[in-house]
């Protein structure tokens, strides 16, 4: 098999199992509560990554990276997995899945307006444009298609879904600047992750609550959203000989998703939320293609 049918394989498996992450987290957070779906689902993402890193001998990069750089790390795992996903998990847990996962997409556009300030770029007319639209089909879905602030299910919801978008794109603005391979910084920024999070579960009631639903659901989204799924995508991409290609396979997974959300939440799917993302998908897409 050539490495373009490698990278296809690969890419739309990470696809599959990122479509069910909208579902998950909601399932989990019945058994949950935010905090302890985080901590648990980062001590396992941890363990993946480490166990990844070990089968290609490769600890001793992990090592060096956090012996040399343990604060810069300690600083990124606060924001991922920690606040990014507290703040996104939150979300979820105040709005219908299917707005929380397709509001969440909206980074690529605050990625493009972040870069303003932080690299200097500037914005053409056709970002402008891109940006108007994406954020038409939010207002679409936060509203329900009505357009009246007074539609929306949960301000408090809308207005984390929408700063886990700035916390995300902020995420990848830093990571640019790391000089480690990609899997190696993750690993590292989760590991730095789980003193925190084995802290609050150990003088938290979280893990005297545990069921073996919510760990099951905490070991489903530590594996599928954080660990396996980021390995699979990073090395689709490794193998792809056009790149834009299979990233913009990552726009079937809110379709997949939309599916499970109703078949398995028996969420109905509204048309706002349908139109909303016929809008933001094609507005980053557009961005994209400008460049």
């Amino acid at each position: 098999m050539n490495r373009s049918k490698q990278a296809l394989i690969l890419g739309l498996s990470a696809v599959l199992l990122w479509s069910t992450v909208a579902t998950a987290f909601k399932i989990a957070l019945r058994y949950l509560d935010v905090f302890s779906l985080v901590s648990l689902a980062s001590v396992v993402s941890a363990l993946v990554l480490v166990f990844w890193l070990a089968t290609q001998s490769r600890v001793h990069e992990l090592v060096a990276a956090v012996r040399n750089q343990p604060f810069k790390y300690a600083a990124m795992a606060c924001i991922n997995p920690l606040l990014y996903y507290v703040i996104l998990l939150t979300a979820y847990d105040l709005l219908p899945a299917q707005q929380a996962q397709t509001i969440n997409y909206t980074w690529a556009i605050v990625l493009s307006l972040l870069a303003v300030p932080v690299l200097g770029q500037s914005l053409r007319f056709i970002d402008l444009a891109a940006i108007a639209v994406g954020y038409l089909g939010v207002v679409i879905i936060a509203t329900e298609g009505s357009m009246s602030l007074g539609a929306i299910q949960s301000t408090l919801g809308l207005t984390l879904a929408l700063v886990s978008t700035v916390v995300w794109a902020g995420f990848w603005l830093a990571n640019t600047r790391l000089r480690e391979a990609k899997d190696v910084a993750l690993a590292a920024m989760f590991i730095m992750s789980c003193p925190l999070a084995i802290a609050y579960l150990v003088f938290s009631d979280g893990l005297a609550q545990l069921s073996w639903q919510g760990l099951g659901a905490a070991v489903y989204v530590g594996l599928f959203e954080m660990g396996v799924t980021f390995l699979l995508w990073a090395q689709a991409l490794s193998r792809a000989e056009h790149v834009v290609r299979v990233a913009n396979l990552i726009f079937l997974a809110p379709v997949f998703s939309l599916v499970l959300i109703q078949l398995v939440l028996d969420e109905p799917i509204h048309p706002a939320t349908v139109i909303g993302f016929a809008l933001i998908v094609p507005a980053i897409l557009w961005q994209q293609r400008q460049e």
